[in-house]
């Protein structure tokens, strides 16, 4: 039996996918399988994925005939994932040798759902150490409990699927599913339904071996083009779910707080966008900001910084457009 499958996708990353398969070869067991997937890549991706097939034990290669984007890719290999344990990586990041042996031995001892690990940040040359944003560690605690308080970091907001390791049974309830055709934000509704549905979970303590690149050009967080704007669907989502939640008037304020911090974010660095995106994304923000409870929109731009605050009661007070409310 298959013990781990971790799934890979890759789009346009020649110069990095060595690396990550290196890594994957460096974490290789007789009784783990690594995904390839390739989202149709155009550069040079395809051939080095072709030749990991022949030097990474375990490498099963996948490939889309037209480029679907990071959740799909993901769904993908979760669909063919054989493993009763699941992990993610992205094909221009890179792992500690025998990182996954260590966190499945984890995740093992306790018998939880999921696990949580920290991971180092890599810009450059720079290396900073990121911790989940939760105190108690190497104990298994209740998902909903991460969730809150709503006005400081938490666990929802450390929504990395490539920074933890998952049980088979989170899958079979489709909860490891991410929404086909979100280009950004993918991971915001998945990692808030995690800590909504699932039973238990646990932080690994001194686990950091998972190297995340930031500032690939290819990234889309470096791209200010339309698929940037898929937060707004992303968060519109979450709102949705946890709306529908049992709890959802003590949930609420959080998820309501953190997609108003994310559209103040964009806005404030809006520059960055094509012209006709940045009026975009100005406008569908301000239809979502109508779109929120208003009595908890109203509580969190007050508990909000001030110039956060300033930026989006200024959206709110816009005139609706007609079609605003239409997103990518």
């Amino acid at each position: 039996m298959v013990k781990l499958s971790v799934v890979v996708p890759f789009f346009n990353v020649q110069r990095y996918a060595p690396d990550a398969l290196r890594s994957l070869r460096a974490n290789a067991r007789d009784d783990f399988e690594f995904l390839l997937v390739d989202d149709c890549s155009t550069d040079g991706t395809p051939e080095i994925l072709r030749r990991a097939v022949r030097e990474v034990p375990g490498a099963v290669l996948l490939r889309h005939e037209r480029n679907r984007g990071l959740a799909t890719a993901r769904n993908t290999g979760l669909d063919a994932a054989r493993g009763e344990y699941l992990a993610f990586l992205d094909g221009d990041d890179w792992l500690a040798p025998g990182h996954y042996a260590q966190v499945l031995s984890f995740i093992e001892d306790l018998g939880c759902d999921f696990v949580r690990t920290d991971h180092v940040r890599c810009t450059g040359r720079e290396r900073s150490l990121q911790r989940v944003p939760v105190g108690r560690r190497g104990e298994a605690l209740r998902p909903r409990d991460a969730i809150l308080p709503a006005d400081r970091s938490t666990s929802v907001d450390y929504p990395y699927a490539w920074a933890g390791m998952y049980h088979r049974r989170l899958a079979e309830r489709g909860l490891l599913r991410f929404t086909d055709g979100l280009r950004t934000a993918e991971d915001r509704p998945w990692i808030w339904r995690l800590h909504r549905e699932a039973e238990s979970f646990a932080v690994a303590g001194g686990m950091p071996g998972i190297f995340y690149r930031r500032g690939v050009a290819s990234s889309l967080t470096q791209i200010g083009d339309i698929r940037q704007l898929d937060f707004i669907r992303a968060f519109d989502q979450v709102l949705e779910e946890t709306g529908n939640d049992p709890e959802a008037d003590l949930l609420m304020p959080k998820a309501v707080r953190t997609y108003c911090a994310i559209i103040a974010h964009h806005v404030g660095a809006s520059d960055r966008y094509e012209p006709v995106v940045a009026r975009k994304l100005r406008a569908w923000s301000a239809a979502a900001l109508r779109r929120m409870p208003q009595d908890v929109l109203a509580d969190a731009l007050d508990g909000m910084d001030p110039r956060r605050a300033v930026v989006l009661r200024r959206l709110r007070r816009r005139p609706a457009l007609v079609g605003a409310g239409v997103r990518a």
